[in-house]
């Protein structure tokens, strides 16, 4: 299987980097081909230009501006994403990634009797989500009703990919887990991820 791994955190040394490299790795002994897209790395620019919003509706879309993104992703028969949840959402520069990549003609079309979007990205088996939260479980699920979890199944992976198995890994009060903890959860990682 071919994955493209989307890593969406500022600094290289971060937990986050370290799950990413952990999940790589374990997939790699598996015998998956990882592509990993370090968002920052890359540079990538998550804000939608004023010529991608004015085509939103046009047929064909211009993704000529994230073409070698897009590429990657149609290689894809998996996507697992590693990032932190800042505020109880994406980091901008995920949610930028889902604004210009999970374009019309890429990720969905358009219904042209204006009812529901028609899923496109028939090629992407599974939708992993590998994530951090400063909050407790308690606060993320009960009282925030676990917002990322619920826009990436019912939205993300529901509207632009059928049939796609979906899984979210999260390490709950990130800012106050100690390294045993932390350890603790790359294992669980590298656990999950071996069984792809």
């Amino acid at each position: 299987m071919r994955i493209l791994l989307v890593l969406a955190h500022p600094l290289s040394d971060s937990f986050a980097a370290a799950v990413a490299d952990t999940a790589k790795a374990a997939l790699e002994a598996n015998g998956h081909a990882v592509d990993l897209l370090d968002l920052y790395h890359e540079d990538f620019d998550p804000r939608l230009s004023e010529a991608e919003r004015r085509g939103y509706f046009d047929t064909p879309y211009d993704t000529s501006a994230v073409e070698d993104i897009v590429a990657r992703l149609r290689a894809a028969d998996g996507l697992i994403l590693v990032f932190p949840q800042w505020w109880f959402n994406f980091p901008a520069i995920l949610k930028g990634f889902f604004d210009r990549v999970f374009a019309p003609g890429v990720a969905f079309d358009h219904d042209k009797a204006g009812g529901r979007i028609i899923p496109r990205l028939t090629n992407i088996k599974l939708l992993w989500a590998l994530t951090t939260t400063g909050s407790p479980w308690w606060i993320v699920r009960l009282y925030m009703g676990n917002p990322v979890q619920r826009l990436l199944k019912r939205g993300i992976a529901a509207f632009c990919a059928k049939d796609v198995k979906f899984r979210m890994l999260s390490l709950h009060d990130m800012d106050r887990a100690t390294p045993t903890r932390r350890t603790a959860h790359l294992e669980r990682v590298k656990k999950a991820v071996s069984r792809i």
